[in-house]
Protein backbone atom coordinates (compact mmCIF):
# COMPACT_ATOMS: atom_id res chain seq x y z
CA UNK A 1 0.00 0.00 0.00
CA UNK A 2 1.38 3.67 -0.88
CA UNK A 3 1.09 4.98 2.74
CA UNK A 4 3.07 8.01 1.71
CA UNK A 5 2.30 10.54 3.89
CA UNK A 6 4.48 13.46 5.86
CA UNK A 7 3.27 14.01 9.27
CA UNK A 8 4.33 17.55 9.71
CA UNK A 9 2.14 18.52 6.58
CA UNK A 10 -1.35 17.23 8.04
CA UNK A 11 -3.43 20.02 8.92
CA UNK A 12 -4.90 20.47 11.98
CA UNK A 13 -2.49 18.16 13.63
CA UNK A 14 -0.77 19.32 16.71
CA UNK A 15 2.75 18.95 17.10
CA UNK A 16 3.02 15.86 19.21
CA UNK A 17 0.90 14.01 17.66
CA UNK A 18 2.90 14.88 15.02
CA UNK A 19 5.68 13.84 16.40
CA UNK A 20 3.50 10.19 17.11
CA UNK A 21 2.41 9.46 13.56
CA UNK A 22 5.97 9.54 12.20
CA UNK A 23 7.05 7.74 14.29
CA UNK A 24 4.47 5.34 13.60
CA UNK A 25 5.22 5.50 9.82
CA UNK A 26 8.72 4.67 10.53
CA UNK A 27 7.96 1.95 12.24
CA UNK A 28 5.32 0.87 8.91
CA UNK A 29 8.16 1.64 6.65
CA UNK A 30 10.54 -0.77 8.34
CA UNK A 31 8.59 -4.21 8.92
CA UNK A 32 6.29 -3.63 5.36
CA UNK A 33 8.56 -5.90 2.71
CA UNK A 34 8.88 -8.40 5.55
CA UNK A 35 5.10 -8.66 5.85
CA UNK A 36 4.81 -8.65 1.74
CA UNK A 37 6.84 -11.56 2.08
CA UNK A 38 5.27 -13.12 4.78
CA UNK A 39 1.83 -12.82 3.09
CA UNK A 40 3.48 -14.61 -0.11
CA UNK A 41 4.96 -17.13 1.39
CA UNK A 42 1.30 -18.17 2.92
CA UNK A 43 -0.30 -18.02 -0.67
CA UNK A 44 2.55 -20.10 -1.80
CA UNK A 45 3.62 -17.62 -4.33
CA UNK A 46 7.74 -18.25 -4.37
CA UNK A 47 9.43 -18.38 -7.79
CA UNK A 48 12.34 -20.44 -8.52
CA UNK A 49 15.02 -17.85 -8.51
CA UNK A 50 14.50 -17.49 -4.73
CA UNK A 51 15.13 -20.74 -4.04
CA UNK A 52 18.69 -20.93 -5.84
CA UNK A 53 18.51 -24.30 -8.17
CA UNK A 54 21.66 -24.00 -8.69
CA UNK A 55 21.22 -24.29 -12.56
CA UNK A 56 21.41 -22.37 -15.49
CA UNK A 57 17.39 -22.72 -16.41
CA UNK A 58 16.44 -22.53 -20.06
CA UNK A 59 13.96 -20.27 -20.34
CA UNK A 60 11.67 -22.68 -20.54
CA UNK A 61 11.94 -24.04 -17.38
CA UNK A 62 12.53 -20.78 -15.78
CA UNK A 63 9.13 -20.36 -15.92
CA UNK A 64 8.05 -22.89 -13.88
CA UNK A 65 5.73 -23.00 -11.08
CA UNK A 66 5.63 -24.89 -8.39
CA UNK A 67 2.63 -24.46 -5.81
CA UNK A 68 3.48 -25.39 -2.10
CA UNK A 69 0.27 -25.19 0.75
CA UNK A 70 3.03 -25.39 3.65
CA UNK A 71 2.72 -21.80 4.58
CA UNK A 72 -0.85 -22.14 4.46
CA UNK A 73 -0.80 -25.10 6.20
CA UNK A 74 1.66 -23.81 9.19
CA UNK A 75 -1.09 -20.93 10.17
CA UNK A 76 -4.39 -22.26 9.22
CA UNK A 77 -4.03 -26.08 10.91
CA UNK A 78 -3.39 -24.17 14.43
CA UNK A 79 -6.22 -21.58 13.55
CA UNK A 80 -8.58 -24.01 13.19
CA UNK A 81 -8.40 -25.32 16.86
CA UNK A 82 -8.86 -21.59 18.03
CA UNK A 83 -12.47 -21.83 18.11
CA UNK A 84 -13.63 -18.26 19.74
CA UNK A 85 -17.54 -18.97 21.20
CA UNK A 86 -18.47 -15.86 23.04
CA UNK A 87 -18.36 -14.18 26.21
CA UNK A 88 -19.67 -15.36 29.69
CA UNK A 89 -20.48 -13.74 32.74
CA UNK A 90 -19.15 -15.06 36.72
CA UNK A 91 -22.18 -17.22 36.63
CA UNK A 92 -21.70 -18.83 33.25
CA UNK A 93 -24.64 -16.73 31.40
CA UNK A 94 -24.33 -14.53 28.82
CA UNK A 95 -23.83 -10.57 29.41
CA UNK A 96 -26.69 -9.37 27.39
CA UNK A 97 -24.97 -5.98 26.13
CA UNK A 98 -21.73 -7.85 25.39
CA UNK A 99 -23.80 -10.58 23.30
CA UNK A 100 -25.66 -7.47 21.30
CA UNK A 101 -22.15 -5.78 20.58
CA UNK A 102 -20.47 -9.30 19.49
CA UNK A 103 -23.51 -10.34 16.94
CA UNK A 104 -23.71 -6.52 15.79
CA UNK A 105 -20.04 -6.83 15.30
CA UNK A 106 -19.74 -10.32 13.66
CA UNK A 107 -16.82 -10.86 16.71
CA UNK A 108 -16.96 -14.36 16.49
CA UNK A 109 -16.23 -14.98 12.35
CA UNK A 110 -14.08 -11.62 12.26
CA UNK A 111 -11.71 -13.42 14.90
CA UNK A 112 -11.87 -16.53 12.62
CA UNK A 113 -10.33 -14.63 9.78
CA UNK A 114 -7.77 -12.19 11.84
CA UNK A 115 -6.70 -15.17 14.25
CA UNK A 116 -4.84 -16.47 10.90
CA UNK A 117 -3.48 -12.85 9.94
CA UNK A 118 -2.06 -13.13 13.74
CA UNK A 119 -0.24 -16.80 12.89
CA UNK A 120 0.55 -15.09 9.28
CA UNK A 121 2.32 -11.75 10.75
CA UNK A 122 2.96 -12.18 14.60
CA UNK A 123 -0.31 -9.53 15.92
CA UNK A 124 -3.05 -8.26 14.41
CA UNK A 125 -4.65 -5.32 15.71
CA UNK A 126 -8.58 -4.31 16.76
CA UNK A 127 -9.47 -1.01 16.67
CA UNK A 128 -12.73 0.52 18.83
CA UNK A 129 -14.49 3.63 17.88
CA UNK A 130 -18.12 5.07 19.08
CA UNK A 131 -21.39 3.63 16.57
CA UNK A 132 -24.62 5.23 16.92
CA UNK A 133 -26.10 2.80 15.19
CA UNK A 134 -24.75 -0.34 17.40
CA UNK A 135 -22.78 1.70 20.52
CA UNK A 136 -19.29 0.52 19.76
CA UNK A 137 -17.76 -0.27 16.78
CA UNK A 138 -14.76 -3.15 16.13
CA UNK A 139 -12.64 -3.09 13.73
CA UNK A 140 -9.63 -5.34 12.72
CA UNK A 141 -6.55 -4.83 10.82
CA UNK A 142 -3.02 -6.79 9.52
CA UNK A 143 0.15 -5.19 10.23
CA UNK A 144 -0.28 -4.33 6.56
CA UNK A 145 -2.88 -1.93 6.96
CA UNK A 146 -2.05 -1.00 10.65
CA UNK A 147 1.11 0.10 13.39
CA UNK A 148 1.81 0.11 16.80
CA UNK A 149 4.51 1.50 19.62
CA UNK A 150 4.82 -0.40 22.16
CA UNK A 151 4.70 1.00 26.14
CA UNK A 152 7.18 -1.35 27.86
CA UNK A 153 6.32 0.62 31.18
CA UNK A 154 2.26 -0.07 31.16
CA UNK A 155 2.87 -3.63 29.20
CA UNK A 156 0.23 -2.52 25.99
CA UNK A 157 0.52 -0.18 23.30
CA UNK A 158 1.43 3.55 23.36
CA UNK A 159 -0.08 4.87 20.20
CA UNK A 160 -1.36 3.62 16.34
CA UNK A 161 -2.44 3.93 13.89
CA UNK A 162 -4.77 1.89 11.67
CA UNK A 163 -5.92 2.15 7.75
CA UNK A 164 -9.62 3.04 7.68
CA UNK A 165 -10.57 3.49 4.28
CA UNK A 166 -8.51 3.13 1.03
CA UNK A 167 -9.19 4.55 -2.99
CA UNK A 168 -7.64 3.72 -6.17
CA UNK A 169 -5.99 6.26 -7.96
CA UNK A 170 -5.79 7.12 -12.09
CA UNK A 171 -2.69 4.65 -11.98
CA UNK A 172 -4.46 1.64 -10.46
CA UNK A 173 -2.14 2.71 -7.24
CA UNK A 174 -4.03 1.98 -3.71
CA UNK A 175 -3.85 4.87 -1.37
CA UNK A 176 -5.64 5.13 1.83
CA UNK A 177 -8.79 7.79 2.23
CA UNK A 178 -9.01 7.49 5.97
CA UNK A 179 -6.51 6.92 8.43
CA UNK A 180 -6.84 6.89 11.98
CA UNK A 181 -4.54 7.93 15.05
CA UNK A 182 -5.08 6.18 18.28
CA UNK A 183 -3.70 8.24 21.64
CA UNK A 184 -4.35 8.00 25.01
CA UNK A 185 -6.68 10.75 24.51
CA UNK A 186 -8.01 11.10 21.40
CA UNK A 187 -9.04 9.34 18.02
CA UNK A 188 -7.21 11.69 15.36
CA UNK A 189 -9.47 11.11 12.05
CA UNK A 190 -6.81 11.92 9.26
CA UNK A 191 -8.85 12.46 5.92
CA UNK A 192 -7.16 12.90 2.63
CA UNK A 193 -8.71 15.52 0.13
CA UNK A 194 -6.78 15.85 -3.15
CA UNK A 195 -3.02 15.70 -2.07
CA UNK A 196 -4.24 16.94 1.48
CA UNK A 197 -4.48 15.72 5.01
CA UNK A 198 -6.63 17.12 7.23
CA UNK A 199 -7.02 16.09 11.00
CA UNK A 200 -10.10 16.18 13.26
CA UNK A 201 -10.02 15.39 16.69
CA UNK A 202 -12.45 13.10 18.76
CA UNK A 203 -11.76 12.92 22.32
CA UNK A 204 -12.41 9.88 24.70
CA UNK A 205 -12.17 9.07 28.58
CA UNK A 206 -10.76 5.44 28.56
CA UNK A 207 -7.00 6.58 29.16
CA UNK A 208 -5.68 4.19 26.71
CA UNK A 209 -5.36 4.07 22.84
CA UNK A 210 -8.78 2.32 21.66
CA UNK A 211 -6.65 -0.45 19.87
CA UNK A 212 -5.65 -3.37 21.35
CA UNK A 213 -3.36 -6.34 19.39
CA UNK A 214 -3.97 -9.85 19.28
CA UNK A 215 -0.60 -11.36 19.46
CA UNK A 216 1.27 -14.57 19.04
CA UNK A 217 4.27 -15.66 20.63
CA UNK A 218 6.06 -12.65 22.21
CA UNK A 219 9.06 -12.55 23.75
CA UNK A 220 10.85 -9.39 25.52
CA UNK A 221 12.78 -8.85 22.32
CA UNK A 222 10.10 -8.77 19.87
CA UNK A 223 6.73 -7.53 21.90
CA UNK A 224 4.25 -7.70 18.89
CA UNK A 225 4.95 -11.24 18.41
CA UNK A 226 6.58 -13.58 15.77
CA UNK A 227 5.13 -15.43 12.70
CA UNK A 228 4.43 -18.60 12.08
CA UNK A 229 6.19 -18.42 8.96
CA UNK A 230 9.28 -17.60 10.27
CA UNK A 231 13.07 -17.86 8.78
CA UNK A 232 13.81 -21.62 9.22
CA UNK A 233 9.48 -22.26 7.88
CA UNK A 234 10.56 -20.21 4.82
CA UNK A 235 13.73 -22.64 4.29
CA UNK A 236 11.91 -25.52 4.51
CA UNK A 237 9.06 -24.37 2.23
CA UNK A 238 11.93 -23.19 -0.35
CA UNK A 239 13.06 -27.09 0.21
CA UNK A 240 10.29 -28.05 -0.71
CA UNK A 241 9.57 -26.30 -4.15
CA UNK A 242 13.70 -27.05 -4.74
CA UNK A 243 12.99 -30.47 -4.49
CA UNK A 244 9.55 -30.85 -6.86
CA UNK A 245 11.13 -28.41 -9.32
CA UNK A 246 14.09 -30.77 -9.73
CA UNK A 247 12.11 -33.52 -9.68
CA UNK A 248 9.87 -32.17 -12.50
CA UNK A 249 13.20 -31.53 -14.81
CA UNK A 250 14.30 -34.92 -14.20
CA UNK A 251 10.64 -36.21 -14.79
CA UNK A 252 10.74 -34.28 -18.11
CA UNK A 253 14.25 -35.62 -18.81
CA UNK A 254 12.61 -39.55 -18.07
CA UNK A 255 9.97 -39.20 -19.69
CA UNK A 256 12.33 -38.29 -23.18
CA UNK A 257 15.19 -40.83 -22.37
CA UNK A 258 18.02 -40.27 -24.67
CA UNK A 259 18.83 -42.58 -27.21
CA UNK A 260 21.94 -42.82 -29.05
CA UNK A 261 22.90 -44.42 -32.59
CA UNK A 262 26.63 -44.94 -33.95
CA UNK A 263 28.09 -45.50 -37.15
CA UNK A 264 25.56 -43.84 -39.69
CA UNK A 265 25.90 -41.93 -42.47
CA UNK A 266 25.71 -37.92 -42.98
CA UNK A 267 22.30 -38.64 -44.94
CA UNK A 268 21.23 -40.65 -42.01
CA UNK A 269 22.21 -38.70 -39.32
CA UNK A 270 20.74 -35.26 -41.18
CA UNK A 271 17.32 -37.61 -41.18
CA UNK A 272 17.56 -38.52 -37.52
CA UNK A 273 18.20 -35.23 -36.15
CA UNK A 274 15.21 -33.24 -38.46
CA UNK A 275 12.77 -35.98 -37.37
CA UNK A 276 14.09 -36.35 -33.59
CA UNK A 277 10.10 -36.77 -32.65
CA UNK A 278 9.23 -39.30 -34.97
CA UNK A 279 12.22 -40.89 -34.29
CA UNK A 280 11.45 -41.11 -30.53
CA UNK A 281 7.61 -42.25 -30.94
CA UNK A 282 8.56 -44.25 -33.77
CA UNK A 283 8.25 -48.17 -33.14
CA UNK A 284 11.32 -49.00 -35.66
CA UNK A 285 14.39 -47.29 -36.31
CA UNK A 286 15.73 -48.83 -39.68
CA UNK A 287 19.69 -48.47 -40.87
CA UNK A 288 21.75 -49.62 -43.50
CA UNK A 289 25.98 -49.96 -43.23
CA UNK A 290 27.70 -47.07 -43.77
CA UNK A 291 29.18 -47.51 -47.43
CA UNK A 292 32.28 -45.17 -46.95
CA UNK A 293 33.42 -47.30 -43.33
CA UNK A 294 31.61 -50.66 -43.45
CA UNK A 295 30.41 -50.50 -39.95
CA UNK A 296 27.03 -51.39 -39.10
CA UNK A 297 24.23 -48.47 -36.94
CA UNK A 298 24.84 -48.99 -33.60
CA UNK A 299 21.75 -48.34 -31.61
CA UNK A 300 21.17 -47.72 -27.70
CA UNK A 301 19.66 -45.72 -25.14
CA UNK A 302 21.18 -44.04 -22.01
CA UNK A 303 20.01 -45.04 -18.25
CA UNK A 304 17.14 -43.27 -17.02
CA UNK A 305 17.30 -41.24 -14.20
CA UNK A 306 15.31 -42.25 -10.78
CA UNK A 307 13.07 -40.07 -9.33
CA UNK A 308 13.17 -42.12 -5.90
CA UNK A 309 16.08 -39.31 -4.06
CA UNK A 310 14.07 -36.16 -5.06
CA UNK A 311 11.13 -38.54 -3.53
CA UNK A 312 13.05 -39.37 -0.47
CA UNK A 313 14.10 -35.49 0.26
CA UNK A 314 10.48 -34.57 0.50
CA UNK A 315 9.78 -37.17 3.16
CA UNK A 316 12.84 -35.85 5.05
CA UNK A 317 11.67 -31.86 4.20
CA UNK A 318 7.54 -32.68 5.72
CA UNK A 319 9.42 -34.42 8.99
CA UNK A 320 11.30 -31.38 9.33
CA UNK A 321 8.82 -29.26 9.24
CA UNK A 322 5.73 -31.21 10.98
CA UNK A 323 8.40 -30.62 13.82
CA UNK A 324 9.23 -27.04 13.30
CA UNK A 325 5.61 -26.15 13.12
CA UNK A 326 3.95 -28.72 15.37
CA UNK A 327 1.88 -30.38 12.47
CA UNK A 328 1.54 -33.82 11.83
CA UNK A 329 3.06 -35.17 8.71
CA UNK A 330 -0.10 -35.80 7.53
CA UNK A 331 -0.71 -32.41 7.16
CA UNK A 332 1.87 -31.67 4.43
CA UNK A 333 0.83 -33.88 2.34
CA UNK A 334 4.01 -36.64 2.17
CA UNK A 335 3.32 -40.21 2.95
CA UNK A 336 6.34 -41.56 5.14
CA UNK A 337 6.98 -43.81 7.80
CA UNK A 338 6.45 -41.43 10.23
CA UNK A 339 2.44 -40.97 9.28
CA UNK A 340 0.90 -42.81 12.22
CA UNK A 341 -1.18 -45.74 11.92
CA UNK A 342 -3.45 -45.96 14.85
CA UNK A 343 -6.04 -43.61 16.60
CA UNK A 344 -2.91 -43.35 19.72
CA UNK A 345 -0.24 -42.38 17.17
CA UNK A 346 -2.30 -39.79 15.77
CA UNK A 347 -2.97 -38.19 19.29
CA UNK A 348 0.17 -38.37 20.04
CA UNK A 349 1.17 -36.07 17.12
CA UNK A 350 -1.26 -34.15 17.41
CA UNK A 351 -0.46 -33.13 21.49
CA UNK A 352 1.84 -30.49 20.33
CA UNK A 353 -0.11 -28.80 18.01
CA UNK A 354 -2.83 -28.98 20.86
CA UNK A 355 -0.52 -27.04 23.12
CA UNK A 356 0.21 -24.60 21.30
CA UNK A 357 -3.74 -24.17 20.40
CA UNK A 358 -4.07 -23.69 24.20
CA UNK A 359 -1.38 -21.16 24.60
CA UNK A 360 -2.86 -19.36 21.64
CA UNK A 361 -5.98 -18.89 23.12
CA UNK A 362 -4.61 -17.65 26.36
CA UNK A 363 -3.22 -15.03 24.53
CA UNK A 364 -5.77 -14.19 22.64
CA UNK A 365 -8.28 -14.40 25.36
CA UNK A 366 -6.48 -11.58 27.51
CA UNK A 367 -6.48 -9.50 24.31
CA UNK A 368 -10.34 -10.13 23.88
CA UNK A 369 -11.80 -9.37 28.10
CA UNK A 370 -9.74 -6.00 27.46
CA UNK A 371 -11.02 -5.71 23.75
CA UNK A 372 -14.73 -6.46 25.68
CA UNK A 373 -13.90 -3.88 28.54
CA UNK A 374 -13.53 -1.03 25.84
CA UNK A 375 -16.52 -2.05 24.05
CA UNK A 376 -18.74 -1.71 26.91
CA UNK A 377 -17.03 1.13 28.11
CA UNK A 378 -17.32 2.89 24.55
CA UNK A 379 -21.48 1.87 24.17
CA UNK A 380 -22.39 3.06 27.81
CA UNK A 381 -20.24 6.54 27.58
CA UNK A 382 -18.40 5.28 30.59
CA UNK A 383 -14.96 4.92 31.85
CA UNK A 384 -13.37 1.48 32.52
CA UNK A 385 -13.53 2.33 36.19
CA UNK A 386 -17.37 2.45 35.49
CA UNK A 387 -18.08 -0.60 34.53
CA UNK A 388 -20.30 -2.92 36.90
CA UNK A 389 -19.31 -6.12 38.46
CA UNK A 390 -21.63 -7.78 36.12
CA UNK A 391 -19.46 -6.51 33.03
CA UNK A 392 -16.30 -6.46 34.61
CA UNK A 393 -16.85 -10.19 35.47
CA UNK A 394 -16.41 -11.42 32.48
CA UNK A 395 -14.82 -14.28 30.55
CA UNK A 396 -14.31 -15.30 26.79
CA UNK A 397 -15.05 -18.93 25.66
CA UNK A 398 -13.02 -21.15 23.34
CA UNK A 399 -13.91 -24.70 22.21
CA UNK A 400 -11.77 -27.64 23.23
CA UNK A 401 -8.68 -27.41 20.90
CA UNK A 402 -8.48 -31.17 20.83
CA UNK A 403 -12.10 -30.98 19.56
CA UNK A 404 -12.88 -28.21 18.34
Amino acid sequence: MNLNMDAARVAGLPKAEQEILRRLLKIYAKHESKNNVKARYYEGDITLAEVNLGLALPEGIAKLEIGCEWGAKAVDVLAGRSMFDGFVGENGQPVDELARLVQANRLISEYDKHCRDELTYGCTFATLSRDEAIGCRIRFHTPRTAAAAWDGEKGRIANGFAVIDVEEDEDSTVRPRIVNLYTDTHIWVLERRGEIWQATGYQHGLGRPLMEPMIWNATSAKPFGQSRIDNPVRRLIEGYVRTVANATIGLEFATAPQKYIMGVTDEQYDALVNNKFKQYVGSLIAGTTNPDTGEKPAFGQLQQGSLQPHVEQLRILSTQFAAATGLSVTDTGVVNDANPTSSDALQAQTSTLIGLAENLNTANGAALLTIAHMALAIAGDKTLDELTDEERNIAPHFKSPARP
